[in-house]
């Protein structure tokens, strides 16, 4: 492969990483909203009225005009709130009579990056609450629960694996919160029902409100915020808000359920009917990530409408791992949350080849820095007859490098459409495809970008250690700068994987200098220039990432000494200098194209010339 097949292959590589993705996601969010008819505003306004309802409400919060609480009168602000535990094998749910609302959902089998607990559910940034407004007295009120005091029924003490609520207007008139742990499940069932409470409720909707300060869980801040954001389902169509700037979303198709997503970890919202017929969705960007304790601002009001008086809603919390074997298994669309690739061959790769070859190694071992190696030496292994066949090709144009630079001599100051025209035809005449070590290249593509999407998605390298790298899914910072630089790109680190990753990448690019030919020789920086650029971009991604494309570097360069022995440059010689004896082979239609171009280009030059 020369070099303007590589440097082709880096601005693609480039492009697909760093460009398409981006533009994927806005194009299938406009496609989406079209179809589900789903109506999108900017996160600036401070407020929104909705009239409708008699509630006021600014970017992420719903704020209420109360009156003097008759209604409730026995759940005043003077009782003193009790903590209600739910516990399985997997987590723990701490429920507040304050609000009826969860306290603290706690991971058993995960801990933060600083060993601490991982809360999903923190109370001081979180809440789960409902409003609603009624009539009593023929006086009006506006409430929301997570102001009152909920009364805890007897069975909880039989069976602490469920829970029921009462915020009580009597005896007889209450609203009830229902929550029940499935056995060594991360599922929780949330029901709302109202009994006898028709009367003091007028036939109106009602809203749950539900939002969270996504907490620090990970080492790289800024690797779990551009992984936090909202997903949600409306039919089959999986779809997000904009994870790199404020948006707000309204849904007025039935979504099937609701994930505040991060990096490893999340919170779904789950109905268990027909859908959350109206929902409203925000997620806010903190912009001063490095000196708080959270992430994003998430929220989600869905509308309840009083269709069926007494079960108000019927729903169910997943509070668990980014799995994509364990979301999978749901068969609810869940695993479309992880961030795989978009729709495309990058997320089919994943899927269908990284993941389940990546699972079967682990079976065999715990260590996940030999785990990478194997899946290198095996992805490598198998992509060998395509490295072989675009060396071949590279050993070709080495051949006939001599030639070629005698044409561009020749050649010098004409025509440049001319010049090519000549080198072409020798390619042609000797039986040379120029593009024959571009092709099998560029069939690799899609496992690198995959495996770019992977390794900062794997919660099975969460954590897991390798030499000097104390997380793999996270950057190993093998020297700590005083200052940082750029932090936004480079950072206050040195990533030593990157640094070998850049440092085998010039290397293999100095193994194929020899194939500059004319102008790409004068163009010989740019391609020491790329992988410089690629060090910073790479410095504060996941060291699994950065260990694999050093391995497959150091793979390839060790693959490309060995097919050198088995690849005689004068026996190729011998067979491109009897190619040109034979007659010449039809014109491929690349070089038609080329020739009717140059038609084109000379007569425009004899009727300026007339002129």
């Amino acid at each position: 492969m020369d070099k303007n097949s590589l440097i082709g292959f880096v601005l693609i590589a480039f492009i697909l990483i760093f460009f398409l993705p981006t533009n994927e996601v806005s194009d299938k969010k406009n496609t989406k909203i079209k179809k589900n008819n789903v109506s999108s505003t900017n996160n600036n306004s401070s407020k929104l009225n909705d009239e409708k309802n008699n509630f006021k409400e600014d970017s992420i919060s719903l704020i209420n005009n109360y009156s003097s609480d008759q209604l409730f009168s026995g759940s005043n602000l003077e009782n003193v709130a009790k903590n209600y535990t739910l516990e399985n094998d997997k987590i723990k749910v701490v429920v507040s009579s304050k609000g009826g609302q969860l306290k603290s959902v706690i991971m058993k089998d995960f801990k933060t990056y600083q060993s601490k607990e991982l809360d999903l559910f923190i109370e001081k940034y979180s809440k789960l609450n409902l409003l609603f407004q009624s009539k009593y007295n023929s006086k009006k009120e506006n409430h929301q629960t997570a102001d009152y005091f909920f009364e805890v029924s007897e069975e909880y003490e039989k069976n602490k694996t469920q829970l029921k609520l009462k915020l009580k207007k009597d005896n007889e008139s209450y609203i009830e919160f229902c929550y029940k742990l499935t056995k060594n499940s991360y599922l929780v069932d949330f029901d709302i029902n109202s009994v006898g409470m028709n009367q003091y409720i007028p036939n109106q909707n009602m809203f749950l409100e539900w939002k969270t300060k996504t907490p620090v869980t990970e080492k790289s801040k800024r690797m779990q915020d551009q992984s936090t954001n909202i997903h949600y389902q409306i039919e089959d169509d999986v779809d997000d808000l904009d994870w790199d700037d404020n948006d707000e979303i309204k849904n007025d198709e039935p979504v099937n359920w609701i994930a505040f997503k991060q990096q490893f970890f999340s919170t779904i919202l789950i109905s268990k009917g027909a859908g959350f017929q109206q929902t409203k969705l925000i997620s806010k960007k903190n912009k001063d990530l490095d000196n708080t304790n959270y992430i994003k601002d998430l929220y989600a009001r869905i509308t309840i409408t009083k269709k069926n008086k007494k079960n108000l809603l019927k729903s169910q919390f997943y509070f668990g791992p980014n799995n994509y074997s364990l979301l999978k298994d749901y068969d609810k669309g869940y695993e479309e949350i992880m961030d795989l690739g978009y729709v495309g061959i990058d997320s089919w790769v994943n899927k269908h080849i990284i993941i389940p070859l990546f699972s079967f190694l682990s079976k065999f071992s715990n260590n996940y820095g030999l785990i990478i190696l194997l899946l290198t030496i095996i992805i490598k292994l198998s992509l060998a007859p395509l490295t072989y066949k675009s060396y071949l090709s590279q050993a070709k144009m080495k051949v006939l490098k001599p030639e070629i630079d005698k044409l561009n001599a020749k050649n010098k100051g004409q025509d440049p459409m001319k010049a090519q025209q000549a080198t072409m035809n020798l390619y042609r005449r000797a039986g040379v495809n120029p593009l024959g070590g571009c092709l099998p290249m560029l069939l690799q593509f899609p496992i690198l970008i995959a495996m770019f999407r992977f390794f900062p998605s794997s919660i099975e390298i969460r954590q897991k250690s390798f030499l000097w790298a104390d997380d793999l899914s996270s950057f190993d910072n093998w020297i700590d700068l005083p200052v940082g630089i750029m932090p936004d790109f480079f950072g206050d680190h040195i990533s030593l994987f990157t640094l070998l990753m850049t440092v085998s990448t010039l290397l293999y690019t100095r193994m194929n200098a020899s194939m500059s030919t004319g102008q790409m020789a004068q163009m010989k920086w740019i391609m020491y220039l790329m992988p410089i650029i690629f060090l910073g971009i790479f410095n504060n991604y996941a060291a699994g990432l950065t260990y694999y494309y050093f391995l497959a570097n150091m793979f390839t360069m060790t693959q490309q000494f060995v097919m050198k022995r088995f690849v005689n440059e004068d026996v190729i010689y011998a067979q491109l200098e009897a190619n040109k004896k034979k007659p010449p082979k039809p014109k491929s239609r690349f070089q038609k194209k080329l020739e009717e171009m140059q038609k084109q280009q000379e007569k425009k030059m004899r009727n300026r010339k007339r002129r």
